[in-house]
C-alpha cells in the first residue's frame, strides 16, 4: 500500500515541473521512511535526486517497497491543476494501473481525482553518487537565480573558481565578459573548502535547468572541485531536498 498526503499543491507543482524538464518518465521509489526519484538525463549529463522523508507529508503509509513509473509530461500537467488552497493525495492503484493524484481544498473540502497511467517498466535504481568535492557555499536561492540569468546571457560556459576564501564565477565570449565575486556575507551565507584552489567548468543550460527548484526553496547549497561534477542543493520548504549533480566539461 502506498499513500501519501503533501500539504502544498503550490510547491508541489514547481517538483513535478523540474522533473519533467530532466526525462520523459519519472520512476519513483517507495520505502516506509521517504519517497524518492533517481533520474539521469538522456546524454547522461544531469542526475537529479529528489528525497521526501516522511516527515515532509501530512500522512505517509508505505507498508513495504514500491516502485512505480508514470509519463513526466502528465504528471505535471495534472500537478499544474492544483491550487494554492490544495492540499496533493498521491495514492498507488496497482489493480487499476494508476496512481490517483487527488487534489483537496484544505479550506472547503472539496477534491478532485485524476488518474495517471502507470508505465509498465522495469528500471535498474541509480546508485547514488559518493564524491568528495572540496569547496561548499550557500547563498539565497534569489541571489543564485540571478547569477545563472547573468551567465545565460553571456555565454555557455561557467568557470568556478575557489580561490583565497572566495567564490567566482566567470563567463567570457569574444565580446562580453561576466565576472561574480562572491564571499562570506557577500551574499554568501557560507563558504568553506579544504584546498587553496580549484577550479571547473560547467554548462551554463544545464545550470537554468535547475532554477525551477530555486523557486520552492529559500536557499542552495553549491558544492564543487576541479574536474568535478557540481551539486546543487535545495531544501524543500516541507521537508526533504531535490539535488542535481551536472557532468564538468574539459
Amino acid at each position: 500500500m502506498f499513500r501519501a498526503v503533501y500539504p502544498s499543491a503550490s510547491k508541489f507543482k514547481y517538483i513535478a515541473q523540474t522533473l519533467a524538464k530532466i526525462v520523459d518518465e519519472i520512476p519513483f521509489y517507495g520505502e516506509p521512511d521517504q519517497l524518492e526519484v533517481r533520474v539521469l538525463s538522456p546524454d547522461k549529463t544531469t542526475m537529479t535526486i529528489l528525497k521526501m522523508p516522511s516527515i515532509a507529508f501530512d500522512e505517509y503509509l508505505c507498508d513495504q517497497e514500491e516502485f512505480f513509473v508514470v509519463s513526466a509530461d502528465e504528471f505535471n500537467r495534472i500537478a499544474r491543476r492544483g491550487t494554492r488552497n490544495d492540499a496533493v493525495v498521491l495514492e498507488l492503484d496497482r489493480g487499476a494501473g494508476v496512481l490517483k493524484l487527488t487534489f483537496k481544498d484544505q479550506k472547503t473540502g472539496v477534491e478532485r481525482t485524476f488518474h495517471i497511467s502507470l508505465k509498465e517498466r522495469v528500471v535498474e535504481k541509480l546508485p547514488e553518487l559518493s564524491i568528495d568535492l572540496s569547496v561548499s557555499v550557500r547563498m539565497l536561492s534569489d541571489d543564485y537565480r540571478n547569477i545563472v540569468r547573468d551567465l545565460k546571457i553571456i555565454g555557455e560556459e561557467a568557470v568556478f573558481t575557489y580561490e583565497d576564501s572566495k567564490l567566482f564565477i566567470k563567463a567570457m565570449t569574444q565580446q562580453k565578459e561576466y565576472i561574480g565575486v562572491f564571499e562570506q556575507d557577500n551574499p554568501l551565507t557560507y563558504i568553506n573548502s579544504t584546498v587553496d584552489k580549484a577550479v571547473a567548468r560547467y554548462s551554463v543550460g544545464l545550470l537554468e535547468a535547475t532554477l525551477r527548484a530555486a523557486t520552492a526553496s529559500k536557499s542552495v547549497l553549491i558544492e564543487f572541485d576541479s574536474d568535478k561534477p557540481l551539486k546543487v542543493e535545495f531544501e524543500l520548504p516541507t521537508g526533504g531536498t531535490l539535488t542535481y549533480w551536472i557532468a564538468p566539461r574539459t
